[in-house]
Parts: structure tokens; C-alpha cells; sequence
């Protein structure tokens, strides 16, 4: 014997489905902005944190930081830190200069991605001023130097999982920066202030 289900049971399946579908859509544009802010505030994947001012105290032992700089494609620069490392003792401020160019015959804006290896220590490694905190924009041939400032926070010190690190590497990319929006041509080819 055949039993049919009753349309509302059906009605409650297929509502069910759409708010299910409607949640994993929502999900999927909010993953990435959430994901951002879980990683600056844990330090994960190396994801480096932002202070204000250096700690009071400072420690004896001393880190060593690499510095990586890299241009991905689309972007006609040149990058590089003045310095290929400095020693900084925990919680003492350290600051190194990179210098960018521009090598192409137009202006151009680069953004500055940038994490620390190993990735565990974004936690404890905090910028103060940095250059990636903004778009950078150069004219054409126009060479500039950027400071960054950082310090290696002292409760680094205390993380089990890195009592025999000794060297972290911060790294840099630029990549093109988004081209803003252009204008909206104006209707039937008039020009400003010309009335339709």
C-alpha cells in the first residue's frame, strides 16, 4: 500500500533547503573577513600584529630577523630591505628600511601582503609603522625608502612551542593594488554642466 506525504511536509522540506542554501551563501562572503580577523588576532599563519607602543621592559635574549622582499606579476617594480637582517633582544625595538622603485613608464599603486615565519610567531611579533599599512603609489622612476619598526613581544619568551626558535623571517610581496572604480561616462556624450 502506497502512502503519500502530505504537502506541507513537502512545503517544510523544500523551506528548509532554501534557508540551508540561503546560510552556506552567507557563510561563504563572510568566511573571508572573518577568517582575517581570527588570523591578526591569534597570529595565525603568521599573520603579524599591530601595536602602538614598545613594551616597558625588555629581555636578554636576543632574536635574530630576516628580511624577504618579493613583487609579484603585474607590477614593474623593484624591492628590497636595506638590510638582510638585525638582532633585536625581546621586547626592544627594531627598525630596518626597505627601498621600492618604480621601473615602469606609468604611476602605479602597490599593496604590501606580509606574514612572519615561522608561523607561530605572529603572535608575538608587532609592527608599529609600517609601509603596508597603506597603498603605496609611485610616480614613474621614482625610488623610495620605507621604514618599518617592529618589536618581538617578551611573552615570546614563554611559548614552550618556541624555546629554540632563535631566527624569524618576515616577508613582503607587493601585488598591483585594485584599480578604483572609473566613472560613469555621461549619457548621450554630454559634457559636465551641459544640460540633457
Amino acid at each position: 500500500m502506497e502512502t503519500r506525504r502530505p504537502a506541507a511536509n513537502l512545503g517544510l522540506t523544500a523551506a528548509v533547503c532554501v534557508v540551508f542554501v540561503a546560510g552556506m551563501v552567507g557563510m561563504s562572503f563572510a568566511a573571508v573577513p572573518l577568517y582575517r580577523i581570527f588570523c591578526q588576532v591569534t597570529g595565525y599563519g603568521g599573520t603579524t600584529q599591530r601595536a602602538e607602543h614598545a613594551p616597558a621592559a625588555t629581555l636578554d635574549r636576543v632574536v635574530t630577523v630576516r628580511f624577504d622582499a618579493n613583487v609579484g606579476n603585474g607590477l614593474g617594480w623593484s624591492f628590497r630591505p636595506l638590510a638582510r637582517e638585525v638582532k633585536v633582544k625581546l621586547g626592544e625595538v627594531g627598525e630596518v628600511a626597505f627601498v621600492v622603485e618604480n621601473r615602469m613608464s606609468r604611476t602605479s599603486t602597490g599593496t604590501a601582503a606580509f606574514n612572519v615565519a615561522p608561523g607561530d610567531v605572529g603572535a608575538y611579533f608587532n609592527k608599529i609603522a609600517c609601509f603596508c599599512f597603506t597603498d603605496q603609489t609611485l610616480a614613474p622612476g621614482q625610488r623610495l625608502e620605507m621604514p618599518v619598526t617592529f618589536f618581538v613581544d617578551p611573552a615570546f619568551a614563554d611559548d614552550p612551542d618556541l624555546g629554540n626558535t632563535d631566527t624569524i623571517t618576515l616577508s613582503y610581496t607587493f601585488f598591483p593594488a585594485a584599480a578604483p572604480p572609473q566613472p560613469v561616462a555621461s549619457a548621450s556624450g554630454t559634457k559636465d554642466g551641459d544640460q540633457l
